[in-house]
């Protein structure tokens, strides 16, 4: 069987295709925004169709999309209603009475999915232990649904209270609605995110089912447009927990595909961390319209339940519609090689975080883009081969970009060149701080931390950034134009199930725990077997979410293996304490603790990595290739400068910067106080040094 791993972001579309002997192929083609899967096939026909692999043979494809945050934030879904208790329709929009800019009198709220005329009042109620304390009104709920039918109504989304401890009325309310709209697409909170906190449950439950529709059409459409290219095999899809699922499944929960896509990134700086030797890391991955940073802890990337999506001020935390599912822990800026540049209100360049994407594209891509953008300064500074791009299929126009950073420059009155640099370093500055806040919110010293840089802009902007930071080193992989392709195809099946159940931990009836963990274990059995997988092939990771009597929020820690009792307790505090003063840098107070929620990761085994890269026709040449100007402001300015052949690069070489080595899919910067070597597994790692 040979594997594929195709990742659509905002302006490129990354393939890396795998075949059973280990050979690799890598390609790498413009995003298709009208119909991404165009994209797919634009990247993976030519493989199939050129002798790469037989195309009788069985594949297995691995896919990561930004479908679902783009459908998010456009607000491009299904027409929605809201199912809920009575008294309790505004929840979502009363939200958490949170001010995320405490001073800010003109403060902007993230609007719901739903409006408030399609949200609506159901007569029921359960109590707090899963008793019923009002029985479901089912006449007024068919007249409710033949009224909803009637108006053209596409998706129900149902959040009933307390129904993560007793799902039945939600249930009931799924049968009914079978029965009289089976066209109306519904989302259960109880089985899209079974735990407490109101609000935050059904604005998941609510955007879970706001883009159902266009995930499983879009998934549909891929799957016919692999059937016409003669790809014969297995389809699966990255989630943002870092497990893959089959399509059938993100069809049914496709909120968990939000961060597809950057989480096959943190993946691949894991796996490539282990593999090198370096447990620790800071993936960086900066793409053409987003840069994402996270912290790799001793082999794995951090991992939370709480995200945000659509944001009204992107880096204010509550500022966006809350969604608890389980997500790789990063920070993402609007900061990639699209980025625009511009002049602001008060005289000053700014950049990003709008981007021009695909189309038209940067206005070096002669694509009719004419606001200059990142990958334009980076052009005008000499770090790209206007003829080498993409490995020279691609054209850059460098005359074009010149002229429009001079227009963006005359009311600046600075010159091309010193509005690239500006560009450039600006968006620097904003990628470090932002990885400062992030490693200091996780008590991370970013000293101690070398950073993993890829995406196709990544390894042009990560020795800036490193620098700012002030990291020990710099690590740029081979293929890093295409490294969250490595993810995806180093990520197990997996899934997550949570179940809330409040208890103090010395008052905690251990069948109940244990009747939980059985039952989320035996869920995660039946989704992994129905993918393919045997019974001894799937594990199970269990983890609980404790806090301190009064403390309103959670740390997640892992649990014992085996039956629960009494006398795992000590342990499990034990290991709550260890967590709890690694997040915090202090013990916590002498008190007693309590459990919110109950967690199981059903997985299966993590695939083979061992690659054949493909090194091309120059191995073992010349790795000098040439040199050009280009601009460093340790040099005070444009210098002739080293440039290197990545495709000749051999382990144990080593040269000092400034220099620069290309690749097709991206570009390694090197400063001039960097000081590079080359390591066994083709990795640049790059030294940083005050110059001294």
């Amino acid at each position: 069987m040979y594997r594929v791993g195709i990742d659509i972001g905002g302006t490129f579309t990354d393939m890396l295709l795998v075949g059973d002997d280990g050979t690799a192929v890598i390609a790498k083609t413009l995003t298709t925004p009208g119909d991404p899967s165009l994209a797919v096939e634009n990247a993976l026909r030519p493989v199939l169709d050129d002798g790469s692999v037989n195309k009788g043979e069985r594949g297995t494809l691995i896919h990561g999309t930004t479908l679902v945050t783009n459908a998010l934030i456009e607000r491009k879904g299904a027409l929605t209603a809201l199912l809920t208790t009575s008294g309790f329709r505004d929840a979502v929009e009363i939200a958490r009475e949170h001010r995320y800019e405490l001073y800010d009198l003109n403060l902007d709220l993230p609007k719901p999915l739903v409006p408030r005329h399609l949200r609506f009042d159901v007569p029921e109620r359960m109590a707090a232990d899963g008793s019923v304390l009002e029985n479901l009104d089912e006449v007024f709920l068919r007249r409710l649904v033949g009224e909803l039918r009637d108006k053209g109504i596409k998706a129900i989304g149902v959040c009933y209270l307390n129904s993560f401890r007793n799902p039945a009325h939600e249930k009931r309310t799924a049968e009914i609605i079978a029965e009289m709209a089976p066209k109306i697409r519904v989302s259960l909170s109880s089985e899209v995110v079974a735990e407490i906190r109101e609000y935050q449950r059904t604005s998941t439950t609510l955007a879970n089912v706001y883009v159902q529709e266009r995930v499983s059409d879009y998934l549909a459409q891929l799957q016919g447009r692999l059937d016409a290219i003669g790809f014969n095999g297995s389809f699966f899809v990255m989630l943002s927990s870092g497990g893959i699922a089959t399509r059938d499944t993100a069809s049914r929960f496709p909120v968990r595909l939000l961060e597809s896509g950057p989480a096959a990134g943190a993946l691949a700086a894991a796996e490539a961390g282990l593999r090198s030797g370096h447990r620790d890391l800071l993936s960086f991955d900066m793409g053409g319209t987003t840069a994402k940073l996270c912290v790799i802890d001793d082999g794995q990337p951090l991992k939370t339940h709480e995200f945000e999506v659509d944001r009204v001020y992107r880096f204010r935390k509550g500022s966006g519609l809350p969604v608890r599912i389980p997500v790789i822990d990063m920070i993402e800026i609007g900061a990639g090689g699209g980025s625009i540049a511009r002049v602001d209100s008060l005289g000053l360049l700014k950049v990003g975080p709008d981007s021009s994407g695909a189309d038209p594209g940067p206005v070096c891509y002669g694509q009719g883009g004419t606001q200059p953008t990142v990958t334009d300064a980076d052009l005008m500074l000499g770090y790209l081969d206007a003829n080498y791009f993409l490995g020279g299929k691609m054209k850059l126009d460098l005359t074009g970009t010149k002229k429009a950073l001079e227009r963006l420059g005359t009311p600046l009155k600075m010159s091309a060149e010193q509005v690239a640099w500006g560009i450039h370093q600006i968006v620097n500055e904003n990628m470090a701080n932002a990885a400062r806040a992030h490693l200091g919110e996780r008590g991370k010293d970013p000293r101690r931390m070398p950073m993993y840089a890829f995406g196709g802009a990544g390894p042009v902007h990560g020795y800036r950034v490193a620098e700012i930071l002030r990291l020990p080193a710099l690590i740029s992989p081979f293929g890093a134009g295409v490294g969250s392709t490595f993810g995806l195809l180093s990520a197990p099946l997996a899934f997550d199930f949570v179940r809330s159940a409040y208890s103090r931990m010395d008052q905690l009836d251990w069948s109940l725990a244990n009747r939980l963990l059985d039952e989320m274990a035996q869920e995660g059995s039946k989704v992994l077997q129905s993918s393919g997988l045997a019974e001894s092939e799937i594990g199970y990771q269990r983890t609980a979410d404790l806090r301190f009597i009064g403390q309103g929020h959670e740390v997640s820690v892992a649990l014992p293996d085996g039956v629960l009792t009494s006398a795992d307790l000590p342990r499990i505090a034990a290991e709550f304490e260890r967590t709890y003063e690694s997040l915090y840098g202090r013990k916590g107070p002498d008190v007693a603790l309590e459990v919110i929620n109950w967690r199981v990761v059903a997985s299966g085994p993590r695939p083979d990595m061992n690659l054949k890269l493909p090194r091309g026709a120059t191995q073992g040449g010349a790795a000098r290739k040439g040199v050009r100007l280009a601009f460093f402001p340790e040099t005070n300015g444009y210098v002739e400068t080293a440039i290197y052949d990545r495709y000749a690069l051999e382990p144990g070489m080593a040269f000092a910067g400034p220099a620069i080595v290309e690749e097709r899919e991206s570009t390694l910067i090197i400063g001039a106080h960097g000081k590079a070597r080359v390591d066994e597994r083709l990795n640049v790692v790059v030294e940083l040094t005050d110059g001294k």
